[in-house]
C-alpha cells in the first residue's frame, strides 16, 4: 500500500494525527509568542526614547520608582545631551474599565501620541488610546476619585499604549503621589552616553543610572515573564511532543497487520519504513504548516481584541519556528519508524494473527 492510499485509508485516524500535531505545536507558539510580544513592546517603548533611564535607586519595578523631576533642568544642562523627558507610569480604574494604564509625561513627550482626533490634554484633561476610547463613551471620565475632560484620542506603533490613559506628569503625580517614575535622556551620540550617565549618577545619591539597553535586559519583570513562558512553554512543548509521539506510536501499532500482509506478499523491512517515513513527513509537516499559519492569524487578531486593551501581543521569532519545526518532525518520527521497525522484524504470521485478535 503506497503512502497516499495509507493516508486517506482511514481519514478519522488521519485527523487525529493531524490534529494532535497541530494542536500542540499551537500551544508552544502561542504561549511563546505572547511573552516575546509583550517583552518586544516594553523594551520598544524604552530603547526607542532614549540613550540612558533614570530611577530611584534598588527599585526593581519603574511602577513604585520616585524620582525628583527637577533634576531634569540639571540634566539639561549637562554636555551633549540633547533632550530628557520624565514619565509617571501606574494604573488605575477608568470609567468602568476595571485597570488601565495611566501614564504621566511631560510637555516635550506629548508629540510621542499621535492624535487621531481632539488635541493634547491641558490641566484637567486626559488623552485615550484608541483603543480604550472604544470602550468609553460620554466627553470625561472618571480616574480613581476624580473626573476629567476627554480631551482627544491618540494611536501608538506600542500596542498596549493604546489601552492607556495620557494626562501631565504634574496631574499624575498628584493621582499616585510621586514625582516621576523615571526620567528618560538622549544623547547627541551613544559614544557619549557612559559619560553623562557618570554626572548625572553625581547629582543625586537616591537614584541609579543606566543605558536603556542594560535596563532592559536586566528589568525583574522582563526575567518574571521570561521565566515564567519558558518554564510554561516547556512543559507545553514536552507534553505536546510526547503526544505527538504517542499517537504515533498507536498508530502504527493499530496497523501491525497491515505490515504483516505487506511481508507476506514479500515487501521489504525496507519498503514499509520509506512509506510510514513519507506518510508521517507529509503529516506533520501539514499540521505544522496549520498550526503556523493559524498561530499568526491569532497574534494578528489579539491587539485588535477590546477587551484584552492591547496588552496582549505576540511576536513569533524565525528561530522559535524552525526550533518548533524540528522537534515535531523528530519526536513524529521516533513514534512512528520505531514501532515501525519492530513490527517489520516479527513474523508476518504472528503480527497477522496480533491485527485480528
Amino acid at each position: 500500500m503506497t503512502f497516499h492510499k495509507a493516508l486517506t485509508k482511514n481519514l478519522f485516524k488521519s485527523f487525529l494525527i493531524f490534529s494532535s500535531i497541530a494542536i500542540a505545536v499551537m500551544a508552544i507558539f502561542l504561549i511563546t509568542s505572547v511573552s516575546q510580544g509583550v517583552i518586544g513592546m516594553f523594551s520598544t517603548m524604552i530603547k526607542s526614547d532614549g540613550d540612558l533611564i533614570i530611577t530611584q535607586k534598588g527599585i526593581s519595578d519603574t511602577f513604585f520608582s520616585n524620582v525628583d523631576i527637577s533634576l531634569i533642568e540639571k540634566i539639561d544642562a549637562l554636555d551633549h545631551v540633547t533632550s530628557s523627558y520624565a514619565m509617571i507610569v501606574g494604573a488605575s480604574p477608568v470609567g468602568h474599565i476595571p485597570i488601565a494604564a495611566v501614564y504621566g509625561v511631560s510637555e516635550n513627550y506629548l508629540a510621542h501620541y499621535k492624535l487621531l482626533r481632539g488635541n493634547y490634554p491641558k490641566t484637567g484633561e486626559v488623552l485615550l488610546g484608541n483603543t480604550l476610547a472604544k470602550q468609553l463613551k460620554g466627553r470625561s471620565v472618571k480616574i480613581g476619585n476624580r473626573r476629567y475632560k476627554i480631551s482627544g484620542v491618540y494611536t501608538s506603533d506600542i500596542g498596549f499604549e493604546e489601552g492607556g490613559v495620557v494626562m501631565n506628569i504634574a496631574q499624575a503625580g498628584e493621582l499616585f503621589s510621586r514625582s516621576a517614575s523615571f526620567i528618560i535622556v538622549s544623547a547627541d551620540t551613544p559614544d557619549h552616553a557612559e559619560a553623562i550617565a557618570k554626572k548625572i549618577t553625581l547629582l543625586d545619591s537616591e537614584i541609579e543610572v543606566k543605558t536603556t539597553q542594560n535596563f532592559v535586559q536586566e528589568y525583574n519583570q522582563f526575567k518574571i515573564i521570561e521565566n515564567s513562558s519558558f518554564v510554561i512553554s516547556s512543559l507545553a512543548f514536552f507534553m505536546g511532543l510526547m503526544g505527538i509521539a504517542s499517537v504515533m506510536s498507536m498508530i502504527v501499532n493499530s496497523r501491525r497487520e497491515e505490515f504483516g500482509i505487506m511481508r507476506a506478499l514479500g515487501k521489504s523491512r525496507l519498503f514499509i519504513i520509506k512509506n510510514l517515513f513519507i506518510e508521517t513527513l507529509i503529516m506533520s509537516l501539514s499540521a505544522y504548516l496549520f498550526a503556523l499559519l493559524s498561530s499568526l492569524a491569532i497574534l494578528e487578531t489579539l491587539p485588535h481584541i477590546e477587551m484584552l486593551q492591547g496588552y496582549v501581543n505576540g511576536s513569533l521569532s524565525l528561530s522559535t519556528a524552525l526550533y518548533v519545526l524540528v522537534s515535531t518532525l523528530l519526536m513524529a518520527l521516533i513514534g512512528s519508524l520505531i514501532p515501525a521497525w519492530v513490527a517489520s522484524k516479527t513474523d508476518p504470521i504472528i503480527l497477522i494473527n496480533q491485527g485480528c485478535s
